[in-house]
């Protein structure tokens, strides 16, 4: 396995692996009716923005094993207040536990520190994402905020925000 930078030829990956991830860590939190309905093609609209038209000062990681294919990702991108804002994080589905996550968020905390030294990285999770809350703790992480999400599919649910201290 390896980490290499995300490319538009990722595209049918990543949409894959984020709607895989998303029903399996998200079952039980989201709506049904979201999670089974058309979930793909909202993933692939907002990667093809992404993709198409990159935030400047944006950083996509995967991590790749030429047979198998797309193991993960990470994204990040600048954010509120001057800080950077890791917005994606997921392993395959079955692969979780491997040290996948952790090698991606290592270099994506790592490009962060490189590429917008003195910036704040910060994450919004799902409350009731209890796995994901406790690997980010594990990785050192604080909860600096909580709030609600209001997603734009007619639903709310509460969120944390966490951070990493500024190197």
């Amino acid at each position: 396995m390896w980490l290499r930078n995300g490319t538009i030829d990722d595209i049918s990956a990543i949409v894959a692996l984020h709607v895989d991830s998303w029903r399996s860590a998200y079952a039980g939190i989201m709506p049904d009716r979201f999670l089974n309905g058309n979930l793909a093609d909202d993933r692939l609209a907002l990667w093809q923005g992404r993709l198409a038209s990159p935030v400047e000062g944006s950083g996509l990681f995967v991590a790749d094993d030429g047979d198998a294919g797309l193991l993960g990702f990470v994204y990040l991108l600048p954010g509120s207040g001057g800080r950077i804002l890791l917005d994606n994080l997921h392993v395959r589905p079955g692969s979780t536990g491997s040290g996948i996550g952790t090698r991606l968020l290592r270099h994506g905390l790592e490009w962060a520190a490189n590429e917008h030294p003195g910036k704040q990285v910060y994450l919004e999770v799902l409350r009731a994402n209890t796995r994901a809350i406790a690997f980010y703790e594990r990785h050192g992480a604080h909860r600096t905020d909580e709030r609600t999400c209001h997603f734009p599919q007619g639903f709310a649910l509460p969120e944390l925000e966490y951070a990493w201290p500024v190197n």
